[in-house]
């Protein structure tokens, strides 16, 4: 386009500077007619003609005023049509100048090194005006536009940004027992190997892991954000056909949340993962922000504390450091089956531990009463130890349980206070390798523990005792390079016994005549009441490929050791010390960007 248009530009010059040419030439010879006239008429001439007259001009000749005329007309044309090139090519350069301004906008940006082109006009000395400057409102919205997330996945709707998010998992776990819990482990619930389970070995694929979720960022105000969150898995309700034909692994909702931010504060509504379980970084709700272990295991980690669960969640942030947090949540009293009570009518005054909704035993986890939420305080705080990342944090429950007696006349309730505290820490030690290290003991808050220990039991009276309990967990992982990541974890658990003499005749407990065990981890008692339970973990996950706008591909591997010790073994043939199970999941997962 440029080329065509300095062509016709240079055959216009010419033209018009041989319009300009002839026209000089006319104009020279009709000043030198004009010159011979005025000579004439200033000198008489000396041969004039008789009958003349010598005073009088001599006469144009109209002809030669014709050709000029034509040609000033000619040559006003040609420069008519110069000017109106010069004007088309600065509309022409403009054009192109606003493009490449576009295009190097987004240079400078990533560069910092942006020049404006010259263009042929300024180059040939053209007196045509500059493209003008693009408008702030234009300028502004090119940059908004220049810094939206590439990732295909993400959109807007009017002023609220949707991120899409999750994986595609599929997973083989193999057990060296047949615990038969599915792809989640029951820790609780380890078969001796005296058994006909503890003999067999179970191998299964599944793709119940498999995750959805949704993040929504609204700002509401400048001071002012509103931001929604859902994530479901697919380990929910499972149909009796689950691993014969259809394989309907139920949509399960994980967390659901609404968060509020204003300014230093958050107020937060919804299902989410309990204020209790630790933090990676802060008190964010995020669940890459929350610590759960790397394992592919679902339900985790022995002596991870958690749980996910409706809440209404109060967050200060006192500096860009320090973090405080109330949260109310919603609380469950627990007792499992393994615990004895005086009396068939505390059975459905606590839930006892069902954990599939089509079994009987399910109807009693609506029908529990509780006194009051379960009160949480934490107090997180992030800085640097050594220019070495560092988060520490402290946490506090507070439970009641109430039960109505009807052991004594006349009938009463009965309530009591538990509470428990948490320290958790994680700390790099090296570059990208971090130590974790976190901490628990409560008195009655066994249903937090990872392997589901009592919160209470009733005493031979009718009375509520609290349940003592505590767990730990440590572990380091090591992202060693940009595709491989390592991770080693050890967790403990433990729940300890409290147990009373119930009168009942022709009956003895520890040794005693006439009475029979009430409560937990009595001598005699059943070989499910665990006094501990143990895990060690290693995990090796790959990644084979990795986009950030495509996400990636990787493979997670994971072996764990499990040991569960009950409090008793004294059955009848003879129960080992200890229940043991070796497990390896691998599994291929494709994460979402």
């Amino acid at each position: 386009m440029r080329g065509i248009i300095s062509c016709v530009i240079a055959v216009s010059l010419f033209a018009g500077s041989s319009a300009w040419a002839v026209a000089g030439d006319d104009d020279k010879d009709a000043r030198s007619n004009e010159k011979s006239s005025s000579s004439a008429e200033s000198k008489p001439s000396e041969t004039a003609k008789p009958g003349s007259n010598p005073g009088k001009p001599a006469a144009a000749n109209p002809a030669i005023e014709s050709e000029v005329r034509q040609l000033r007309q000619l040559v006003q044309e040609q420069a008519e049509r110069l000017r109106g090139l010069q004007q088309r090519l600065a509309d022409v350069e403009g054009e192109v100048a606003a493009g490449k301004s576009a295009t190097t906008n987004a240079a400078s940006s990533a560069t910092g090194a942006a020049e404006q082109p010259t263009t042929p006009a300024e180059s040939a000395g053209s007196t045509a005006q500059p493209p003008a400057e693009p408008s702030p409102a234009a300028t502004q919205e090119e940059d908004k536009n220049q810094g939206k997330k590439p990732s295909p996945l993400y959109f807007e709707i009017g002023k609220a940004r949707f991120s899409p998010g999750g994986f595609v998992d599929l997973t083989s776990f193999t057990r060296s027992t047949n615990l038969g819990s599915g792809i989640a482990t029951a820790f609780q619930s380890l078969p001796f190997n005296n058994t006909p389970a503890g003999r067999l070995s179970e191998t299964h694929f599944s793709a119940q892991y498999s995750r959805l979720s949704l993040k929504v960022d609204a700002p509401v105000t400048d001071a002012t954000s509103l931001t929604g969150y859902v994530e479901a898995d697919f380990l929910g309700f499972q149909p009796a056909n689950a691993f014969i034909t259809s394989n309907s692994n139920s949509l399960r909702m994980r967390v659901y949340w609404a968060n509020v931010k204003h300014g230093n504060w958050e107020v937060l509504g919804g299902q989410e993962w309990s204020l209790l379980t630790p933090n990676r970084v802060g008190l964010s709700p995020y669940t890459p922000d929350v610590f759960y272990t790397f394992n592919e295991d679902p339900n985790f980690q022995v002596g991870l504390i958690w749980a996910r669960q409706a809440q209404f969640r109060v967050i200060y942030h006192a500096t860009p450091k320090l973090a405080v947090g109330l949260s109310l949540e919603n609380p469950q009293q627990f007792a499992p089956a393994s615990v004895v009570f005086p009396a068939t009518t505390f059975l459905t005054q606590f839930d006892n531990g069902s954990n599939a909704t089509n079994t009987p035993s399910a109807s009693t986890n609506t029908a529990v009463p509780n006194l009051h939420p379960d009160v949480i305080v934490k107090v997180a705080y992030d800085t640097e130890l050594g220019h070495r990342p560092f988060h520490v944090e402290v946490a506090g429950l507070i439970r009641s349980f109430k039960v109505f007696n009807t052991l004594i006349t006349p009938n009463r309730t009965d309530t009591i206070t538990g509470g428990g505290g948490s320290i958790n820490l994680n700390l790099q030690l090296i570059r990208n390798l971090t130590l974790i290290a976190n901490s628990f003991y409560s008195d009655g808050g066994g249903r937090y523990n990872e392997g589901l220990g009592p919160d209470a039991i009733v005493k031979p009276n009718g009375s509520l005792s609290a349940v003592h309990s505590g767990s730990g967990l440590a572990g380091l992982e090591w992202q060693a390079s940009r595709r491989y990541m390592f991770d080693a974890y050890y967790g403990a658990a433990y729940f300890e016994r409290n147990f009373g003499l119930f009168p009942t005749p022709g009956s003895t407990c520890n040794g005693r005549a006439g009475f029979s065990c009430v409560g937990f981890g009595f001598p005699g008692s059943a070989n499910t009441t665990n006094r501990a339970i143990q895990e060690a973990t290693f995990d090796v996950i790959p990644t084979l490929w990795s986009s950030e706008n495509y996400g990636k591909f990787q493979v997670i591997t994971q072996y764990s050791y499990l040991v569960r010790s009950p409090w008793s073994t004294l059955t009848i043939p003879p129960t080992p010390k200890n229940a043991h199970l070796s497990m390896v999941y691998a599994g291929i997962r494709y994460i979402l960007p």
